[in-house]
């Protein structure tokens, strides 16, 4: 007798559907080692494993050039994450006006922004806006147009939020007398962020992965740093995996401040 669906999609998988699971699991890892380990050994016979590739590695001098870095990318990545975070709450409440006149240009400046590339706006900020006399820092010309690009993402992060909030709970909170905008931030908003934390982190990820293009304009953050490593040592691959690590470590503090923003409050 066959199983519902319902069952098959969410109930408790059965003995045999565990050990499956457990033998596909065993074989996916043992292929990840074996491609860790080709991998690894096809460095060490092009001679990048090599002691000398790493040896300034040991040099205080070199962890304070790479921190250097590492604070230059937290800088931009925080202000652009700080804007996007505002800025996109104020396009998601744009494009959930009554009033076209707000809606409309709202949708418009979101889709924009979301179809075009961080890079060209990075492009823009750098080589149009002085040609009107528009000079910005380096530090702005990169974290301004992460911070845009970033926000037309939140906007529909939050939007989508918002959506998944139960209509019953605005209707109640309009019963009991609340204005729009109370209802909106201390009802819709405050459940809407619950759902949405994840895909913030994601976002909040890509932020830190797009001020890797700081070197468009020479803005000292982690990897621009690292391409002066390498060519003065030529550590292409020790450098990378350096640099690798390190962004892993911020993305991993990122998603571990989330998991904490999203427990509840007892």
């Amino acid at each position: 007798m066959s199983r519902p669906l319902e069952d098959v999609l969410f109930g408790a998988p059965s003995p045999r559907a565990r050990a499956v699971t457990r033998a596909f699991s065993a074989l996916a890892a043992a292929a990840l080692v074996l491609l860790a380990a080709g991998i690894v050994a096809r460095f060490h016979f092009a001679g990048q494993l090599d002691a000398r590739f790493w040896n300034f590695f040991a040099w205080p001098t070199t962890w304070a050039f790479l921190a250097q870095g590492l604070l230059g990318t937290v800088a931009s990545a925080a202000m652009a994450a700080a804007i996007a975070l505002t800025l996109g709450l104020a396009l998601v409440l744009g494009r959930l006006a009554r009033l076209r006149l707000v809606r409309w240009p709202s949708i418009a400046l979101i889709e924009f922004l979301r179809g075009t590339p961080t890079l060209l706006l990075i492009y823009v900020c750098f080589l149009v806006l002085p040609q009107v006399g528009i000079k910005l820092s380096t530090y702005w010309m990169l974290t301004l147009p992460v911070a845009l690009s970033a926000a037309a993402v939140v906007a529909e992060v939050y939007r989508a939020g918002v959506l998944a909030v139960p209509r019953g709970q605005t209707d109640a909170a309009r019963s009991l007398g609340m204005t729009e905008a109370q209802v909106f931030f201390l009802i819709v908003f405050p459940q809407a962020l619950r759902y949405i934390i994840p895909a913030l982190v994601a976002q909040l990820v890509i932020v830190v992965k797009d001020t890797t293009f700081g070197y468009v304009v020479t803005y000292g953050e982690l990897m621009q740093n690292a391409k002066v490593l390498i060519a003065n040592y030529h550590a292409l691959v020790p450098v990378y995996l350096v640099v690798a690590l390190l962004y892993c470590l911020v993305n991993y503090a990122i998603s571990r401040a989330s998991k904490r923003l999203g427990r509840p409050v007892h």
